[in-house]
């Protein structure tokens, strides 16, 4: 099970975070307390996953605070400046995921149970970003290619080698399109690959798909 603390200046935004995860039987969500420094509540609650929803103006200071933890946990930040230049900051500096607020329910989990183990979770809202990750970053970002696809990331690589466009994949997969085109940019990142046919392709080569 995955423990996840919740961070936001906001304590209606901390319960609603909380609310949204609660009954997942993959997380175990820690809600942080207020007026008590966040290294702290890290230090003693030891999350796998911190998943902190803050703005722009606060962005700087989180990730300073998040650096000098004992046990930093993997981050998962909620911001309204995801495809922008904070995107690329925290993605340099370390952090896992970059979410837009309007990130669906499942694309949050996805982003959590990938960042805990170890992945760069990418949402199509942030691949504008990428280009303007230092170079320094590049060595990391390039490691998620040698990173295994979950299964519904092969459920939804085998359904586009089917030749089904994001609609027919989501109608399938009973989830929305945006869900699709997240699942479908994590293993382009995955995979290395640049488009659909050389992700089909890349996946037909190492057995990821059933012919």
């Amino acid at each position: 099970m995955i423990s996840v603390l919740v961070a936001a200046p906001s304590g209606v935004v901390r319960a609603g975070l909380a609310r949204l995860l609660d009954g997942r039987k993959t997380l175990r969500v820690v809600v942080g307390a207020p007026g008590r420094a966040l290294r702290e509540q890290i230090e003693d609650a030891r999350p796998d996953v911190l998943l902190v929803d803050t703005g722009a103006e606060r962005v700087t200071a989180w990730l300073r605070t998040l650096g000098s933890a004992r046990l930093p946990p993997a981050i998962v930040l909620l911001t309204d400046d995801a495809r922008g230049s904070l995107g690329a900051e925290a993605l340099s500096a370390g952090v896992r995921a970059v979410l837009p607020r309007h990130a669906s329910p499942e694309e949050i989990v996805v982003a959590i149970e990938g960042a805990a183990t170890g992945l760069v979770v990418v949402h199509p809202d942030s691949l504008t970003a990428l280009p303007r990750i230092t170079s320094s970053s590049r060595p990391a970002a390039a490691a998620i290619a040698h990173e295994p696809l979950t299964p519904r990331e092969i459920e939804v690589l085998g359904m586009m080698a089917e030749g089904l466009g994001n609609k027919l994949i989501a109608a399938r997969l009973k989830i929305s399109e945006h869900t699709v085109k997240f699942h479908i940019a994590s293993i382009f990142a995955k995979l290395n690959a640049g488009s659909r046919t050389e992700a089909v392709t890349i996946g037909l080569r190492q057995g990821l798909i059933m012919i």
